[in-house]
């Protein structure tokens, strides 16, 4: 039985994701990167708060993703905003585009890690956008495991 990866080498999560959206489903993309973004990346200094994947000419882009110039790079550095092309198979991508072309749902990226082999992969959800009630249900939930587990260390 295969275990599910764990990702200790993160670089950079969207935290608000999983408050704002209904994820129904997760895919790993790769990402096609320039060497000053890669080592940019290792430093830790990215942020995809903002970001989103759209569709263009049949390929998923990540637009609006936040990399840093690397210092050391002097004038081979790279674009900080720009976009960056995510790598799926053609099934997966297909998936991808014909889920956000349905009502309320659009392509999220969850975080962006380095997997085992030292490569750059980007976690990509599915997602549907919460309503607000749904988003105080989401806190108050938040709120009683939280209380809870307080109340039973304290009993001990």
């Amino acid at each position: 039985m295969a275990t599910k990866p764990t990702h200790s080498n993160t670089v950079a999560r969207n935290r608000k994701a999983r408050f704002n959206y209904e994820i129904e489903e997760t895919l790993e993309a790769g990402l096609v990167l320039q060497g000053s973004e890669v080592k940019s990346l290792r430093e830790g200094r990215a942020n995809i708060a903002e970001a989103y994947a759209s569709e263009d000419g049949g390929e998923l882009w990540l637009v609006n993703a936040y990399i840093p110039e690397y210092n050391a790079a002097n004038q081979f550095n790279h674009e900080t905003h720009r976009p960056r092309k995510l790598l799926l198979k053609a099934r997966e991508i297909d998936k991808l585009i014909g889920a956000s072309n349905k009502d309320g749902m659009t392509i999220v990226p969850l975080d962006i890690h380095f997997n085992n082999r030292g490569i750059a992969k980007c976690t990509v959800g599915i997602a549907r956008g919460k309503k607000q009630y749904d988003k105080r249900e989401t806190q108050k939930r938040r709120d009683w495991n939280r209380q809870k587990q307080r109340l039973l260390r304290d009993k001990g």
